[in-house]
């Protein structure tokens, strides 16, 4: 398995390919992620949701992200905007999921 920073290396080659590719624009932001690069990866996730507005699962991770840096607000946000998007697609069990989330830090 390649290392984290060889794979992030790999989908950013790909991604100079397909800039809007939401896919890999999804890949990328888990890498930074899971890199703990918290900052990169919300700016990868805002690019997933951009290229891709029903892309339900960026708003989810996005939305833990958030959550884990202590935005609740914004995380809130995140995560309501997740389950419009589940909704529209629709992906009833990503609204589920993302659902869940919200009401775990709801007040």
């Amino acid at each position: 398995m390649p290392a984290p920073s060889d794979r992030l290396q790999k989908l950013q080659q790909l991604l100079e390919k397909s800039p809007a590719d939401a896919f890999l624009l999804y890949a990328i932001a888990m890498e930074h992620r899971n890199a703990g690069q918290p900052d990169s990866a919300l700016e990868f996730f805002q690019r997933v949701v951009q290229a891709d507005p029903t892309y339900c699962y960026a708003y989810h991770q996005k939305g833990l992200l958030l959550e884990s840096m202590g935005k609740l607000a914004d995380a809130r946000e995140a995560y309501r905007q997740g389950i419009q998007a589940a909704e529209k697609k629709p992906d009833l069990h990503a609204r589920e999921e993302i659902a869940a989330a919200l009401s775990m830090i709801e007040p």
